[in-house]
């Protein structure tokens, strides 16, 4: 077993944990149908985190490159999955015995704990790709825009819906964007 499966276990395991948790949560809405009221910016959100989930682990594949291991490093790569792990569990009520559950409701009551606990993904992502992957922070213009959006979420903290709902839809263009510009670079190869 090279050092590379090693130390991706514990990496797919916390983001198997995480994916559970979505679908999970996901499965409870369902079951629940008749007693939910959805929200679509919370579906995005949803799928985003579980996007998320799946880009990490297929870019953990770039990591059997790296010939030499040690501990920081390897405590600085399980932080995003932790971090989407914790984002996972977050998304959803932890009391799913109430009679109906408003996701609108929801997404408002906690939108704030949400972003904050998101400002770290790009961040990570900024410090990974110029310490790990050698890209230098004038070329992740993508990664600096996203810091700068949810931190400002944060700071200015307005439940606002028309803002609520563009930033839906700015980080699922955002996505497919990244998809399609990246296109090559998502690709694994033997």
């Amino acid at each position: 077993m090279s050092p590379f499966e090693y130390l991706t276990v514990l990496i797919s395991i916390i983001l198997g944990m995480g994916i559970t948790k979505l679908l999970r949560g996901v499965t409870n809405i369902i079951i629940r149908w008749e007693k939910v009221v959805t929200y679509w910016p919370h579906s995005v959100l949803v799928l985003l985190i579980f996007v998320a989930h799946i880009q990490d682990w297929w870019a953990t594949y770039e990591l059997h490159k790296l010939n030499h291991w040690r501990l920081p490093v390897f405590l600085f790569m399980i932080l995003f999955p932790i971090n989407l792990y914790i984002l996972a569990r977050i998304l959803f009520p932890a009391n799913w015995t109430m009679k109906n559950l408003d996701l609108k409701g929801f997404y408002f009551q906690n939108y704030r704990r949400i972003f904050l606990l998101m400002i770290p993904l790009p961040l990570h992502s900024i410090l990974e790709n110029h310490f790990i992957g050698g890209y230098d922070f004038q070329e992740q213009p993508h990664q600096i825009l996203l810091l700068v959006v949810l931190s400002s979420i944060v700071i200015f903290n307005r439940a606002d819906e028309g803002i609520h709902k563009t930033l839906a839809i700015f980080f699922l263009i955002s996505t497919i964007v990244t998809f399609i510009v990246a296109w090559d670079m998502l690709l694994i190869t033997i």
